[in-house]
């Protein structure tokens, strides 16, 4: 399954195992990148020192490619991206900021840069910044998305027509038929997240897990779009959010009631009624847990057979 980016990366499928705070650390990367995909540490849950500790075990647990996932409003970037020099991480997926800040420094010492976008406009941005690839993730995904609200059986097609680079699909993809379908439409390859959080391997706590195997169609919502927009599961949480709208909120008010710590409160601490539980759409595809080694050989399994079925269609 040789491509632009099993050549990038130099992996075995064009599959990146998506770095997602809270869900993402050493374990789950090593687990990802042995299986044949790209892993990758998801930085926006660490203290530098945390960083540095994850990557080290990473190295220690694989000697595939594995990367990380930066997001640039991260308060202790220059730390992170001094760590990820240090330690010899030669890929680093930047997200949540202008690629032009860090993409020529990252590429200056010898690693490959990824930048995650949400529209063509920024895909555009992204590849005048000089990026390697990019990740095109449409509003289906989890977690923290664009404003435009643009699906990725859309965004794709048009970011393939505007751009050069290497394309990754991302958002509502955690089978080999999806794959197989956003890479018809023209990506490279795919970035998979909600499906590796229900992974023997995740960080996220088994409850959080368990929760998204028992999640259906419908139990994902994008909200809180005035602060950044998040993809989170219905509970408590989200209902409180909802009440405070109907009283018109300022941001402070919202800012007020997200508190700190809320993400790692409900995926980490297993918190199901307080805690921010991001998820994509996709949940209410993805019924078991299961070892990340299964998992990536029943998505190539299932592309290999869909792709054949489309030839015989």
């Amino acid at each position: 399954m040789s491509n632009r980016i099993t050549e990038l990366f130099q992996i075995k499928y064009p599959i990146v195992q998506a770095g997602m705070v809270w869900n993402s650390g050493w374990r789950l990367a090593s687990a990802a990148s042995n299986a044949g995909i790209l892993g990758l540490i998801g930085a926006g849950s660490m203290y530098p020192d945390v960083l540095r500790e994850h990557i080290q075990k990473c190295k220690q647990a694989t000697d595939k490619p594995f990367g990380v996932n930066v997001p640039m409003l991260y308060p202790n970037i220059e730390d992170i991206m001094n760590i990820i020099v240090e330690e010899g991480v030669k890929i680093v997926f930047t997200s949540a900021g202008n690629p032009k800040t860090w993409t020529s420094w990252l590429q200056e010492r010898g690693i490959t840069v990824v930048h995650v976008v949400s529209s063509v406009k920024f895909a555009l941005k992204a590849q005048e910044a000089g990026v390697d690839a990019i990740v095109a993730e449409g509003f289906e995904a989890g977690g923290h998305n664009g404003r435009d609200e643009t699906t990725t059986l859309t965004l794709i097609p048009m970011v393939k027509e505007q751009i050069r680079i290497p394309l990754i699909a991302a958002g509502g993809i955690a089978t080999g038929k999806s794959m197989l379908a956003t890479m018809v439409l023209g990506a490279d390859g795919v970035q998979v997240g909600s499906r590796f959080v229900a992974s023997e391997e995740s960080s996220a706590h088994h409850a959080f897990k368990q929760l998204v195997v028992d999640a259906k169609e419908g139990d994902t919502q994008l909200t809180l779009k005035e602060l950044a927009p998040v993809r989170l599961i219905k509970n408590k949480f989200y209902n409180d959010v909802q009440e405070l709208y109907k009283q018109s909120p300022s941001v402070e008010d919202l800012k007020t009631l997200l508190g700190r710590a809320r993400a790692k409160r409900g995926m980490f601490e297993g918190d199901l009624e307080e805690g921010e539980l991001e998820i994509g759409q996709i949940a209410g595809l993805i019924h078991d847990i299961k070892p990340v080694a299964t998992i990536v050989k029943e998505i190539v399994l299932e592309f290999e057979e869909a792709k054949q079925n489309l030839k015989n269609l």
